[in-house]
């Protein structure tokens, strides 16, 4: 089950639809508990992404700041650098 879902708004360049899907599945495996549905509920939990995939796109469209858009390397190194020194063994 996925732990972390990534921040998608303002980064150069633009989220892709993809990301937004991504995360949108990531959000409903953690609130339904399913890594996989069963295939019974398999057809309302794609319902879900899309739904939850939408809305975000839509909010992500709308949303405005006057700060500069991060770079996605930089933050994914940050990431990175944060995770090691978590991790780190003694």
């Amino acid at each position: 089950m996925c732990r972390n879902i990534r921040t998608l708004y303002n980064f150069e360049p633009e989220a892709t639809d993809d990301e937004v899907r991504a995360a949108s599945l990531q959000y409903v495996r953690k609130i339904s508990g399913f890594n996989k549905p069963s295939k019974v509920n398999q057809e309302a939990f794609d319902q879900a992404v899309d739904e939850i995939a939408a809305v975000s796109a839509r909010l992500l469209g709308s949303l405005e700041t006057s700060a500069a858009p991060k770079d996605r390397e930089v933050e994914a190194e940050k990431r990175k650098a944060r995770s090691a020194k978590r991790f780190a063994t003694a």
